[in-house]
């Protein structure tokens, strides 16, 4: 194989038209209601791909979906030949609606993924929204999801790095007759991901994995985010549902400015102002009541 476009992203969301006036009058993305197992779903171009909107109990996504990033649809002109050629290299594969074809998450790090038509919307962005930077996913070993989507899928590899956040603690021994001496302490680290950005399309699988299963973590409410709250989150997420699918990321040309607008517009942000992230970008999270349980956070690149 030598890789996929990405054709949209499956978002589940308790608020279809809450996500809609998101992604449509705040980002000031083009809405082309695409056809979804026979009836119109409201979609949003980004990038290359679209962003798609369902309520958890539409049948499009089958039994027990629940809010957030549901599937991945990579772009195949004709989805049983290329399911054809993946169940000869041993990936199991099922009908999906729409005449997709979904393979088993099992075999691919907890990913649920269908192979469906490109659905035809041309470039979407905004002065806002320039793409999909990413589609997060909490992952149990990157290792075996880089095997899989790179070897086999055929993606490229973009780049891995690990995240950490670190405490230095600092000893001052203060003397009236010798002065004062400071003994820095070596960094203990409290906090870490391994990270591997996988190329599909015009944006990045991001697999995210926690840098030392004996922490945890941890989730502080009402707080900016940083490292050690981010490996809480995946922790968390892999414990209550597994790997699989976590967020999604878009491209900003100027994060502080977009999430300001997002404030004031009265969604509910985890961050304010972009914070540092990986690959040299600044990022920044809606909570995910802002898209009805969908988590998804703003990118900006240098």
């Amino acid at each position: 194989m030598t890789g996929f476009d990405l054709a949209y992203v499956a978002l589940a969301t308790r608020d279809v038209s809450g996500a809609a006036r998101v992604l449509g009058d705040l980002l000031g993305l083009p809405r082309q209601d695409a056809s979804f197992g026979g009836r119109p779903v409201p979609t949003f171009a980004l990038g290359r791909s679209a962003l798609a909107l369902f309520a958890p109990d539409d049948p499009f996504l089958g039994d027990g979906a629940r809010p957030g990033v549901h599937h991945i649809a990579f772009a195949a002109a004709d989805p049983a030949r290329a399911g054809t050629t993946l169940a000869d290299q041993g990936f199991r594969t099922a009908p999906a609606p729409g005449d997709a074809v979904a393979l088993d998450p099992t075999e691919t790090s907890g990913v649920r993924i269908r192979l469906a038509p490109p659905l035809g919307l041309g470039l979407g962005t905004s002065e806002r929204a320039e793409r999909i930077d990413h589609v997060g996913i909490a992952s149990a070993d990157n290792q075996a999801a880089i095997a899989t989507f790179c070897q086999r899928f055929g993606c490229p590899l973009e780049s891995q790095q690990t995240d950490m956040e670190v405490q230095i603690a600092m000893e001052s021994f203060t003397s009236d007759r010798y002065g004062v001496v400071y003994h820095t302490r070596p960094p203990v680290p409290v906090g870490g991901l391994r990270v591997a950005f996988v190329t599909a399309g015009d944006c990045e699988l991001e697999f995210l994995q926690n840098f030392d299963p004996g922490q945890s973590g941890q989730v502080t409410q009402g707080v900016s985010g940083n490292t050690r709250q981010d490996q809480g989150a995946i922790t968390r997420f892999i414990a209550a549902r597994g790997a699989g699918l976590h967020h999604i990321a878009f491209r900003s040309p100027d994060i502080d400015r977009t999430l300001a607008h997002l404030h004031e517009a009265g969604l509910p942000l985890i961050d304010r102002k972009g914070r540092p992230g990986s690959r040299r970008a600044k990022i920044g999270f809606c909570h995910p009541d802002a898209m009805g349980g969908v988590l998804m956070h703003v990118v900006e690149r240098a």
